[in-house]
């Protein structure tokens, strides 16, 4: 991957936009941090924010309530993640129900990781959607206007080559996905030819890159084992040494998500999804280092350059 410069593109900020995805809270502490990066990051004016769902519904209530807050104490347009693990057809679609009622009409549609575990073998419930095409073609009969599907830029790990891995996201466009998000990834020529791939399988939706900010290098890498995706050597070179060191470890990583957003930015990409982990540091950094700023930064630097 090419180095960008920092300073090359001074309107950068102005073209990208951003979301930003948030996991329900399993204790108070927990939804007090969240709450603390939600309102962290709201300044930014991110296109949307997204709101994770566990296996089966196990954070059911927690992703309604979580949402219904984001729609009644902030600005921020919400997004309620759905799968389609452990549940019946007829549970799915309460679900679904649910969050229509309470104002949400965008969703992020995923089959979901087996209820086992990453790595195990996924088996649908036998009543329930199977895949994430049957998902999203449920959401759109009752009413969602906003779909966003998965996207594999090295192949989903299940998937037996990259034709099969294409058909199914073609299939989930079909069913009415109006854009994708990537799984992490940190090779950018990867996601280049990946996207090239789609286009010429005639799917024209936007395909959003997934950006992982790393926060715990190890514990990264080895998630990135089980899903498929590859730490490349010279990602797992930057943080050598640095276990002890979260100071360090922080600069680096918002160095080397910047570096990897920026050259993007370069190759046309404007949209990028980041994946917080519910703490905001390190996202907030990654943005104010792209150009994306608060709103009254943004309006005081713009005063300042014009002078």
């Amino acid at each position: 991957m090419n180095q960008p410069s920092f300073s090359r593109r001074p309107d950068i900020g102005d073209r990208v936009r951003v979301s930003f995805e948030f996991f329900p809270p399993k204790t108070p502490e927990m939804e007090n941090r969240l709450w603390d990066t939600v309102k962290r990051l709201e300044p930014l004016q991110p296109h949307f924010v997204s709101v994770t769902y566990g296996a089966g519904g196990s954070t059911r209530e927690r992703t309604l309530r979580i949402v219904r807050r984001i729609i009644a104490e902030t600005g921020l347009a919400p997004a309620a993640h759905l799968t389609c693990v452990d549940a019946s057809r007829a549970e799915v679609d309460d679900v679904i129900a649910s969050f229509l009622q309470a104002g949400v009409t965008r969703f992020v549609a995923l089959r979901g990781d087996p209820s086992a575990g990453v790595g195990s073998a996924y088996e649908p419930h036998a009543d329930g959607y199977t895949n994430g095409a049957e998902l999203t073609a449920a959401l759109q009969r009752q009413g969602a206007t906003d779909i966003s599907v998965s996207a594999y830029p090295e192949k989903h790990p299940e998937s037996p080559d990259f034709a099969t891995d294409i058909d199914m996201l073609k299939r989930k466009v079909d069913a009415g996905a109006t854009r994708a998000i990537t799984q992490f990834f940190f090779e950018n020529d990867d996601y280049e030819r990946y996207v090239e791939r789609v286009r010429k399988a005639g799917i024209y939706i936007p395909i959003v890159p997934g950006i992982l900010p790393i926060e715990n290098f190890r514990q990264v890498a080895n998630f990135a084992g089980r899903t498929g995706a590859t730490i490349p050597a010279w990602v797992a070179q930057r943080f050598e040494g640095l276990d002890n060191d979260r100071q360090t470890h922080a600069l680096v990583s918002a160095a080397v998500a910047a570096e990897q957003v920026l050259d993007l930015v370069e190759r046309g990409v404007e949209d990028f999804h980041f994946y917080p982990m519910s703490r905001a540091e390190l996202s907030f950094a990654i943005c104010h280092l792209i150009g994306v700023r608060p709103v009254e930064t943004a309006a005081v630097v713009s005063e300042a350059e014009a002078a």
